[in-house]
């Protein structure tokens, strides 16, 4: 394994995370729907965490947590183009609009993060000692909420969206009720929806 690249990864997932706050601070304050505003205040939450996991897997394998990398100046970029879409929203449409772009937001960081997460979880494989046991704890500690994070922010935008077209939705969506972790739960969930309608 490329060493070089995989601290990129490290601190690049860091930078995510750190960005993830700002993502999930300025959607909370799109949200007009009671029950996703809650779920974001908890993914918030949960997104300190990950802040902290990533912070200590740097200390355990010597990275340093502040280092200004290209591709960490890129995920900063672009993790401020999101909260400034929101801000766009919140400030010339309409609440529900701005609800809608903020789930998109919340979809597209969240798509990264599961891939970083996924990512994270391979190495640590590759690991050894000390090194394997840092990455692996903070993988087995987080994964798990990054799968929800995923799969229930693509039901709610999913939702919102034949929503805003007029149509019947599904809320709070079935990934919502059925706490759906996986790939295969949330295809099961979406499939429970459309049969709902």
């Amino acid at each position: 394994m490329d060493t070089k690249q995989f601290e990129n990864l490290i601190l690049q997932a860091l930078e995510h995370e750190k960005g993830g706050l700002q993502v999930y601070q300025t959607a909370i304050k799109c949200a007009v729907n009671d029950d996703l505003r809650e779920e974001w205040e908890k993914y918030l939450d949960e997104t300190r965490s990950h802040v902290e996991a990533l912070t200590d897997v740097c200390r355990s394998l010597e990275i340093d947590a502040s280092a200004q990398t290209p591709g960490r100046k890129i995920v900063r970029h672009l993790g401020g183009a999101l909260v400034e879409a929101m801000e766009m929203a919140l400030k010339n449409g309409t609440p529900e609009e701005a609800e809608l772009v903020a789930c998109e937001c919340v979809v597209i960081a969240e798509t990264k993060d599961h891939l970083n997460w996924e990512l994270i979880g391979k190495c640590a494989k590759k690991l050894k000692g000390e090194s394997a046991k840092a990455v692996t704890a903070a993988y087995e500690e987080v994964e798990e909420q990054e799968d929800e994070h995923l799969y229930h922010s693509q039901g709610w935008c999913r939702e919102l969206w034949i929503q805003s077209l007029g149509m019947k939705a599904v809320l709070p969506p079935p990934e919502e009720r059925k706490h759906v972790k996986t790939a295969i739960g949330a295809s099961r969930a979406q499939q429970a929806s459309e049969r709902n309608r």
